[in-house]
């Protein structure tokens, strides 16, 4: 069949791949063989492993465990004290802070809570060139939600008898989580903050473990309202929960949080399962991804660049070539090891473990490249290939699209505009990244102004009712009918 047809190909042009590198000189590539390790062949086959659960399991038992004990007055009685309404203790929160390591654990003094004046003194002492690049960054993230926000509108039209419609909305407060484990990321705080700010939250909450001074200027220049140092499911129960005032501590209210949202780790992702439903979440977030389709016109040494770029995230990144030449691929390759042992530490070390579980696939044609790409779904997803907008327009399911050899993923990361936060793991298939849209509620309204003009739909709604079997709807809409008379107020009561 067609689809063992296509693995031959696969495997075929493999072994033309390996053997490839057996026989090419070593000054052709400027590197040895070992290169073909760097991006591991992989088939079509494979590809259906890929769709992982983004929750780990030891780490959704811990972060139970965390919101329990943030929680200790809670109502729950079955150990899923997720639907409980009870605040955050504050003191629970400076335990398990101080244990964890957000806070040191010998400062007395030490909070939760960073104040407006600290965010403003960090961003006061940044250079004048970093001033301007957060600003920059921040204007054109705004502006990209701000016009998101403005594509959808209140509607309103004429139904039988009335009007229907809907209204868009902000929630009430939003939270936000910037990580800050490897590396400090104030970008996600502007991609997060500015956004919810964009489609009009009046309050917005930012939790990021261990700040570093530059996150906290992002926090002033996205304008976040209280910002929390803590992290990992500590945070995200916090912000879902709220946290109770505290004299002693000098802490002010924290609000609970309508919406969370943001990137985060292993423990971050568990929480947002844990208290999805108490409240709205982005996405449950897995490791971060970029798959680069290319052909024979592809710059490797670029498209070798941003594979690197996205595998020094994290351990767990992973960096996908997909293409129909075996030779763009082989020197791929080479340029990936080339670059890779430039990067300083931990950078290389990082990016150098992330590529074990990077790979590469050869596909017989362009449709082969594309339908591999959509099967995985990638977070971003690169076209650098002749006529790349022609291709681009073909792929369905990605969550970050850039096209053309410009047009550089990290562009994005730093805010070309569109936000950076994306769906992984192969969620690309149904939905897409954070937009203003995630802090938006759109409800619907209807109204009946002619009761003579609805009576048509009154006994749709009076059959329909019935033939679904539910009796007390058909009564409802006979109520307020003009020609029949409601059930319940017949004689032989009981009867239809």
């Amino acid at each position: 069949n067609n689809q063992s047809w296509q693995e031959v190909c696969s495997m075929i042009l493999h072994l033309l791949f390996l053997l490839t590198i057996t026989t090419t000189p070593i000054n052709s590539f400027s590197i040895n063989s070992s290169s073909s390790t760097m991006l591991t062949p992989r088939t079509s086959a494979d590809i259906s492993l890929e769709i992982k659960d983004p929750v780990d399991p030891t780490a959704l038992t811990q972060s139970k465990a965390i919101l329990s004990e943030l929680r200790p007055n809670s109502s729950s009685t079955n150990n899923d004290d997720s639907l409980s309404s009870s605040s955050c203790n504050p003191k629970a929160l400076l335990s398990i802070a101080k244990r964890l390591g957000d806070i040191p654990a010998q400062d007395d003094s030490a909070s939760y809570l960073v104040s407006k004046e600290q965010c403003q003194e960090a961003f006061d002492n940044l250079s004048a060139e970093e001033k301007q690049t957060l600003l920059n960054i921040h204007q054109r993230v705004k502006v990209f939600a701000e016009a998101q926000r403005k594509s959808v509108v209140d509607v309103s039209i004429e139904i039988p008898g009335g009007r229907a419609g809907h209204t868009v909305s902000p929630c009430r407060a939003a939270g936000c989580y910037a990580p800050g484990g490897r590396y400090p990321l104030p970008s996600s705080v502007l991609m997060t903050v500015v956004t919810a700010r964009a489609a009009g939250c009046p309050y917005v909450v930012l939790a990021s473990p261990r700040p570093a001074p530059i996150t906290l200027a992002a926090a002033h220049v996205a304008g976040a309202d209280i910002v929390l140092c803590v992290g990992g499911a500590q945070a995200i129960g916090c912000m879902a929960y709220g946290i109770e005032a505290c004299d002693e501590l000098g802490a002010a209210e924290v609000p609970a949080c309508d919406v969370i949202v943001g990137p985060g780790n292993k423990w971050v992702t568990a929480a947002k399962s844990l208290v999805n439903g108490y409240c709205g979440i982005d996405m449950l977030a897995g490791p971060s991804e970029v798959l680069v389709i290319a052909d024979h016109t592809a710059d490797v040494e670029i498209v070798a660049a941003d594979l690197i770029a996205q595998a020094e995230h994290d351990v767990v990144a992973r960096a996908i070539l997909v293409s129909t030449d075996v030779d763009v691929i082989a020197k791929v390759n080479a340029e990936v090891e080339r670059q890779v042992d430039c990067l300083p530490e931990p950078n290389r070390s990082t990016a150098k473990e992330a590529l074990t579980q990077s790979f590469s696939i050869v596909c017989k044609d362009m449709d082969e490249c594309i339908a591999m790409s959509d099967k995985l779904a990638p977070e971003h997803l690169e076209i650098q290939t002749e006529n790349s907008q022609e291709v681009a327009d073909r792929c369905a399911n990605y969550g970050g699209l850039f096209i053309g050899t410009h047009a550089a993923e990290v562009l994005g990361d730093y805010g070309a505009g569109p936000n950076h936060t994306l769906p992984t793991g192969g969620t690309g298939r149904y939905t897409g990244g954070l937009s203003v849209f995630n802090f938006l509620r759109i409800r619907t309204w209807m109204r009946i102004d002619n009761k003579k003009e609805s009576q048509d739909m009154v006994e749709d709604s009076v059959r329909m009712a019935r033939l679904e079997g539910l009796e007390g709807h058909a009564r409802a809409a006979e109520a307020r009918s003009l020609t029949l008379t409601p059930a319940y107020k017949k004689a032989n009561n009981g009867s239809n």
